[in-house]
């Protein structure tokens, strides 16, 4: 079996069982409790959802998780669809767009998997990581490095979208460790009565060094930089346009969120989707 038939068969697979998550997840509203509050380990009062598949999550919790469906649903399954076709046509765009895209589900699973509490979907969550994770590998070493600048455009803005993935980088990491730093003594309310940050894990541990090295090797004009920095902005403006829909999510759900997080987020989403369509027109 080839590497091209096993990517299109892992691709499939994330689809059909993401697919069946992510309506899952959104659609199910059933309710299982009447507004119960529950005393975390920290001494919080957390209010619980209550309804569907997340009813055991907190309200801001929840809300963040059908957003994060709902975005799954209309934009990162169409993504993988077009960006599979296209690389089963020998498109380096459509490579760089299913890397990235295969990413942002990556990035997704691994969040389910050890952030939202237990459900019936568990094993689905683990699943959608292993398959995505697989898949990424696959997609990420397929990328001849030594040819790949050679395809894009002489008027590709190197030098802008190198500045604004550090850019964006920098934001992430002063965003959480201000919020860690100032509750050094004390668990952040923001935990409610989840165990650990895992986002601000994963965003720290991988997304800020990956976004100021790509940044830099772009910026450099290193082959490597042409392969993360589309990688980066792809992950990256399908994940922001994600935590955009969190944000509404969770202000017509009740949650206090910070007016740093309501304007910039969105704003963040906004430039890099337009980067994206940058990126794509600049490839050859």
């Amino acid at each position: 079996m080839s590497i091209k038939t096993v990517n299109n068969i892992l691709v499939l697979l994330i689809i059909i069982f993401s697919s069946i998550v992510s309506i899952y997840g959104f659609f199910s509203d059933n309710i299982v409790f009447e507004s119960k509050t529950i005393q975390t380990i920290n001494d919080e009062t957390v209010t619980l959802y209550g309804k569907g598949l997340y009813y055991n999550d907190s309200i801001s919790m929840a809300s963040q998780a059908r957003a994060q469906d709902i975005v799954t649903i209309i934009i990162g399954i169409p993504l993988l669809i077009v960006s599979l076709l296209l690389v089963n046509k020998n498109s380096l765009l459509g490579r760089l767009l299913l890397t990235g895209t295969v990413g942002y589900f990556l990035y997704t699973y691994v969040s389910y998997s050890f952030l939202v509490t237990y459900n019936k979907l568990f094993l689905l969550y683990i699943i959608l990581m292993s398959l995505s994770f697989f898949c990424f590998i696959i997609n990420f070493t397929s990328n001849e490095l030594k040819d790949l600048k050679i395809h894009f455009k002489k008027e590709f803005p190197r030098r802008y979208i190198g500045i604004f993935t550090i850019i964006v980088g920098a934001f992430i990491c002063f965003l959480w460790l201000s919020m860690i730093i100032s509750s050094i003594d004390r668990a952040p309310a923001v935990l409610e009565h989840y165990t650990t940050l895992v986002i601000q894990a994963l965003d720290l541990g991988f997304i800020f060094p990956l976004s100021i090295l790509s940044g830099i090797l772009l910026l450099l004009n290193k082959p490597l930089g042409y392969l993360l920095c589309p990688v980066i902005i792809v992950k990256g403006a399908t994940l922001l346009l994600a935590v955009a829909m969190m944000v509404v999510f969770q202000v017509f759900s009740g949650v206090n969120i910070s007016i740093i997080e309501i304007i910039m987020f969105p704003l963040f989403a906004i430039i890099c989707s337009l980067n994206l369509g940058i990126i794509l027109k600049n490839i050859k």
